[in-house]
């Protein structure tokens, strides 16, 4: 029995030893694992901060590097500015297809310095030609068919002068100014004396425009321009018959149009655009917009190469959310700039007055103004008044014609014919009430417009800059009256700036509702969208 005893106490010492060891073991992998998970930690955690360390230096490096590259293109860039002027006396500097005249090359420096400052001229020219404005018309040698049309006038506008030498030397051309400042034959004098003096045959120029009564308006300044001549113009544009543009088409050397037309057109065999060489977008910011954008690419992928053409872009508002899809359908182009249009601006020359007014009040308010601004000698000057939306415009037309105006209209609700009737009855003077929607906005040259009148503001600011751009044109004076509610006051901010740019007073109501400028949004993101580069691959992150 005792011995019995003895074994089972050494057994159960046995087993209390086995026990002990097993848990010191497993005490001892424990510690040896939280030591192993400890050290890769720590290894992991130096590794990131290493890391991080090499990317916080490697962003700095490219934020130097990206600082470097940009005081240097300024620097570049204000030098070639100074060297504008700087072309060598007595000797004539010859382009491909103009040579400088030795009469503008012997003019003094201080002269050409002086219409560069004087009229705010910025070119930016890549090629480095240094090619000096025309002061005068007896500075260029243009076919005489072209000069005996322009020669009526004084001299070249601005603009005019600046791009002119470098259009005539085949190079591609941004031109940016003013509203009413001679765009038109700034891009239409070379197109037809480069087919003139080379003898060119078949379709050659395409000038597209955003609107049909923009399209009529460049179709009858370039008619004027080929009067004497062989050239062929046609207008190809929406609202009327296929037809007739078509059959006009096969013998011509020059077509303006609408995208939408020509695009119809295009899809059904009815034109050909290979042997286009002179290709213009006018009111260029419009026609890259989101809405033209799809038929712009269409039109230009019928037409050749952009080394094989020459493409020019015409505008008096150049945004930055247009310029990088601008330059994919441009060879290094020059641009050239009157004025500082790189920020949205007005014509100075336009007198602008604000009136905040409660919505239900602007019926009231325009009755009033059309009495204010259509009295004593001014009983007969022309006023144009811009309605938002088509069904506000047909309601105004039938206010006022019940207050016996007679008023000629312009909305999407009328004919074509019906649009070019309102229109020329305005410009003859048979009505001197014009109301349209932001349809006459952009480009359309009435002459003789004293007054503005802003019924609803606009859906942007540049749309504003546009609308009041129908007075004041080509050197005069005129008045814009701008009715505002708190409807837009998120377009309040942008306003001010136009006005403070204009040097035009901002009236204690429209800074009440404060400096609110609409975000840019996308046309399917809203104002959620995230403008980034789409080119950069996706960062890899991994996850333990």
């Amino acid at each position: 029995m005792a011995k019995d005893h003895k074994d089972k106490k050494r057994k159960n010492e046995e087993e209390d030893v086995s026990v002990k060891k097993h848990k010191s073991e497993k005490k001892d992998k424990k510690e040896k694992k939280e030591k192993k998970d400890k050290k890769e930690k720590k290894d992991k955690k130096e590794k990131k901060d290493k890391k991080d360390k090499k990317d916080k230096e490697e962003k700095k490096d490219k934020e130097e590097k990206k600082d470097k590259k940009e005081k240097k293109d300024k620097k570049e860039k204000k030098e070639k500015k100074l060297d504008i002027a700087q072309v060598p006396q007595g000797k004539a500097l010859s382009s491909a297809g103009y040579t400088q005249s030795e009469s503008l090359t012997k003019l003094p420096e201080s002269e050409i310095k002086d219409f560069l400052t004087s009229n705010e001229v910025s070119i930016e020219d890549p090629h480095s030609l240094n090619l000096r404005p025309l002061l005068s018309f007896d500075q260029i040698d243009l076919d005489s068919k072209v000069s005996s049309v322009i020669n009526k006038f004084p001299k070249p506008t601005p603009i005019q002068s600046v791009s002119w030498p470098f259009l005539l030397s085949n190079k591609d051309v941004i031109g940016v100014a003013e509203t009413g400042s001679g765009k038109t034959f700034a891009f239409g004098v070379p197109a037809i004396n480069n087919i003139l003096t080379l003898n060119k045959k078949g379709l050659k120029v395409l000038c597209i425009s955003p609107t049909r009564e923009l399209a009529l308006q460049i179709y009858d300044n370039l008619v004027e321009l080929t009067a004497n001549t062989d050239i062929n113009c046609v207008a190809i544009y929406g609202g009327v018959s296929k037809d007739d543009q078509v059959k006009k088409l096969r013998n011509a050397n020059v077509a303006v149009a609408t995208p939408g037309r020509l695009v119809d057109l295009l899809n059904d065999g009815s034109v050909d655009l290979s042997s286009i060489d002179y290709l213009v977008l006018d009111e260029a910011d419009r026609m890259l917009e989101k809405g033209f954008e799809e038929d712009i690419k269409a039109i230009i992928g019928s037409t050749p190469d952009k080394s094989n053409r020459q493409t020019l872009m015409f505008t008096a508002t150049w945004p930055k959310e247009v310029r990088d899809l601008a330059s994919t359908f441009m060879n290094q182009p020059i641009k050239v700039s009157i004025g500082d249009r790189d920020e949205l601006a007005a014509n100075k020359r336009i007198t602008q007055i604000v009136e905040v007014i409660e919505p239900y009040d602007k019926e009231k308010k325009l009755l009033q103004l059309l009495s204010k601004y259509q009295s004593g000698n001014h009983k007969n000057d022309k006023i144009l008044i811009f309605a938002l939306y088509k069904k506000e415009a047909g309601r105004i037309e039938s206010l006022l014609h019940r207050n016996r105006y007679n008023v000629a209209a312009i909305h999407g609700d009328l004919s074509q014919q019906q649009r070019t009737q309102a229109l020329n009855s305005f410009k003859k003077g048979e009505s001197n009430l014009l109301l349209a929607t932001d349809v006459a906005a952009r480009g359309l040259d009435i002459p003789n417009v004293k007054v503005v009148i802003n019924l609803t503001f606009p859906l942007t600011v540049e749309d504003y800059v546009h609308r009041i751009g129908r007075t004041g044109r080509a050197g005069q004076y005129g008045t814009a009256h701008t009715l505002f509610t708190e409807h837009e006051k998120h377009l309040s901010g942008g306003l001010m700036n136009i006005l403070r740019g204009a040097n035009q007073p901002v009236p204690e109501e429209l800074l009440k509702f404060g400096g609110h400028t609409k975000k840019k949004t996308h046309s399917a993101y809203g104002a959620f969208y995230k403008d980034v580069d789409m080119t950069k691959t996706a960062k890899k992150i991994k996850f333990d």
